[in-house]
């Protein structure tokens, strides 16, 4: 008999709702269930309203793609940013781990990906011609590729890079402090600082 036959099936539905977050497992899914039913009302309301209100106010810059409230977000409204220069990330996450470094000032593109023909993701899959639409502005003169060090993210490096390179553009890829197979989200402020300051060009 499974374990979720249990319980009386809204809780259930709790449970199995939060097993299919990323890195949650049934254990888990348990605690988490059992934990909002126990605590005080006010706390599981606030999370519902976070919730909800995440969902229906949060939305992609149509400038960099990177998640915001307002259009274009605030890192494309901030005038203190160095407009030369453009870091491509793979995801939103990616550009709040590099923030905190506080090493580069700035502007960001986020792809939305990595090309990945084995799971069918190519380059129509990508931000990539909004990428081009941004560089053809003329503002730009050196793009940072700060993808993961992974086989699809040296993949898209090396696309790109043959793609903007023409342009007469600097492209310049970042170190490798990062642990090859790493995320950027997982990385120590230390290690993405010393990645930032040793990019290479490609």
């Amino acid at each position: 008999m499974s374990a979720l036959l249990l319980y009386p099936e809204p809780l259930a539905f709790l449970i199995e709702a939060f097993r299919k977050l990323p890195g949650i497992g049934p254990k888990t899914a348990q605690r988490l269930a059992l934990y909002l039913l126990h605590a005080p009302r006010e706390e599981t309301e606030a999370l519902a309203r976070g919730l909800l209100e995440a969902r229906a106010k949060i939305f992609f810059c149509s400038t960099c793609g990177n998640l915001t409230d307002v259009d274009p977000c605030r890192l494309c409204q901030d005038e203190n940013r160095d407009r030369a220069m453009l870091c491509v990330v793979e995801w939103p996450r990616d550009i709040i781990a590099l923030e905190r470094t506080g090493e580069y000032k700035g502007l960001y593109h986020v792809l939305h990906g990595v090309l990945s023909p084995m799971d069918g993701i190519g380059p129509a899959d990508l931000k990539i011609s909004e990428l081009l639409a941004r560089v053809q502005e003329g503002t730009i003169r050196e793009i940072i590729l700060a993808l993961n060090p992974t086989v699809e993210g040296e993949a898209t490096a090396l696309y790109l890079a043959q793609l903007l390179r023409p342009l007469g553009l600097k492209v310049t890829r970042i170190a490798h402090g990062l642990p090859v197979g790493g995320d950027l989200e997982f990385a120590d402020t230390a290690t993405l600082s010393r990645a930032f300051l040793g990019r290479h060009e490609i």
